[in-house]
């Protein structure tokens, strides 16, 4: 991983080529990402960068939190994140990574929370079918079925798709491609959908694919 930033998800639009084709892109505002902290194979045995996002007021953050960006001489952020990257040398702590450290055509990863769904079904959790709605089926048309739970084993079996909270996890969508860079609006126009809802926080960096 060479390059890396933090933004929020706007949305979802199109845009159009030069031939007329629809390319249905997300908007991300991406930066401006100060450098927090450069950390070095010598001193920390790996070489990364941590990079604020969102600036923050001062009393919502700890003393300790608050610490690590008066060192560093940027303003607080809400965010803080922590990228692995094969080459450092090019950062200095206090510079800023802005959306033009990508350009149109590069390969990305982008990694997000998902959308949350609440208590769901199985039918909306893991996609079963329900049962026949025909005479002597209900009351049960969408029921997970059958635990399987007789004297043996006398229990129902770990990872068994059953009812429960869906959404709200890690996600990471690989190899999307950057369509255009507006540098103007710090923003990131990337070919298809990425995780979470609009106004979430996303990650990028480049695709390990």
């Amino acid at each position: 991983m060479n390059k890396a930033i933090i933004g929020r998800k706007a949305g979802m639009t199109q845009i159009f080529t030069a031939e007329g084709k629809v390319i249905p892109v997300t908007v991300i505002e991406a930066g401006p990402c100060p450098v927090v902290q450069i950390k070095t194979v010598e001193k920390d045995g790996y070489a990364a960068l941590k990079l604020g996002f969102d600036e923050a007021k001062e009393k919502a953050l700890t003393k300790p939190e608050l610490g690590q960006f008066k060192k560093a001489g940027v303003k607080p952020c809400k965010v803080l994140k922590e990228f692995r990257l094969a080459d450092t040398a090019s950062y200095t702590v206090g510079g800023e990574i802005k959306a033009d450290v990508f350009t149109a055509g590069d390969r990305v990863d982008v990694h997000g929370v998902s959308k949350g769904h609440g208590y769901s079904g199985v039918i909306k959790r893991w996609n079963q079918h329900r049962l026949k709605e025909t005479h002597g089926v209900g009351p049960v048309h969408r029921e997970p079925g059958s635990m399987g739970a007789n004297s043996s084993p006398s229990r129902v079996f770990k990872n068994k798709h059953l009812a429960g909270q869906y959404g709200v996890e890690n996600v990471t969508v690989q190899n999307l491609e950057i369509v255009r860079v507006d540098v103007e609006r710090n923003c990131l126009l990337i070919k298809g959908s990425v995780p979470g809802p609009n106004g979430s926080v996303v990650t990028i960096n480049d695709t390990v694919k």
